[in-house]
C-alpha cells in the first residue's frame, strides 16, 4: 500500500498558498521592484520552475495575492450586505468593523503600501488595485451610505463622498502599522482608533443632525 501519495498530494495542494505566502515576505522586505522570482522560490523551499506551474510572472503572484486576502475581505464584506435585514446603522458598523480588523490584523495589510510605494512603475498593478479593491470598497460602501438615506436613517448627503471619508481612516491605520508602528513607544490602541471613528462618523450622518 503507498502511503505517501496522499502526503504528496496535500503538498502539492497547499504549494500555491505556500508560493504566496514566500512572496508576501519578499514583497514585505525587498520591495516587488527588486524581488525575483528566485528570491520567492528559495524562500517557499522550491524551484524556480514550479512556481511557474501555478502563477505566469511576478505580476500574477502578486494579483493572487491581493485577490486571496484583500479581495476575499471585500468579497465577504459585499454578501453581507446583500443579505442584511437590519439597520443601515448597524450594518455600516459591522461592514467597517470587518475591514479594520482585517487591518489592524492580517500581515496581507502590506499590499497597499507596496502599491502605493510602486505604482508608478508597475502602472498595471496599480490599475488592477483601483479595479480589484478600491472600487469594490468604496461600491460596497457607497451602497450602504445609499441604502440609509433612501430609508430616512442617514441625513441626505453624497453617498461616495462619505464612503471615501469612512475608508481614509482605516487607510491611515494600514499605512501606520506597515510604516510607523515600528518607533511606537507602546502599541497603537487601534480598537480604541476604531471606535472614535465609528462615534464621529455615525454621529455626523445621523439623520437628525442636519447641517445647517
Amino acid at each position: 500500500m503507498d502511503t505517501t501519495a496522499p502526503r504528496w498530494r496535500r503538498r502539492k495542494q497547499a504549494r500555491p498558498q505556500e508560493i504566496l505566502d514566500a512572496a508576501l515576505a519578499c514583497f514585505a522586505e525587498k520591495g516587488f521592484a527588486a524581488s525575483r522570482m528566485d528570491d520567492i522560490a528559495e524562500r517557499a523551499g522550491v524551484t524556480k520552475g514550479t512556481i511557474y506551474l501555478y502563477f505566469e510572472n511576478k505580476e500574477a503572484v502578486f494579483k493572487a495575492l491581493v485577490r486571496e486576502s484583500i479581495g476575499a475581505q471585500i468579497t465577504q464584506v459585499i454578501e453581507n450586505i446583500r443579505i442584511y435585514e437590519g439597520s443601515s446603522r448597524d450594518l455600516l458598523r459591522d461592514a467597517v468593523t470587518m475591514i479594520a480588523h482585517f487591518a489592524a490584523t492580517s500581515d496581507r495589510v502590506v499590499l497597499p503600501k507596496i502599491i502605493v510605494a510602486e505604482a508608478g512603475n508597475f502602472p498595471e498593478l496599480a490599475r488592477f488595485y483601483r479595479v480589484e479593491i478600491i472600487d469594490k470598497g468604496l461600491g460596497a460602501m457607497t451602497s450602504v451610505i445609499a441604502r440609509g438615506t433612501a430609508r430616512g436613517e442617514f441625513r441626505k448627503i453624497e453617498p461616495d463622498h462619505v464612503a471615501r471619508i469612512l475608508i481614509a481612516p482605516i487607510l491611515l491605520s494600514i499605512f501606520w502599522r506597515t510604516t510607523f508602528a515600528q518607533f511606537d513607544a507602546k502599541p497603537y490602541d487601534h480598537q480604541a482608533f476604531l471606535k472614535s471613528h465609528l462615534d464621529i462618523l455615525l454621529r455626523g450622518i445621523a439623520a437628525d443632525g442636519e447641517a445647517s
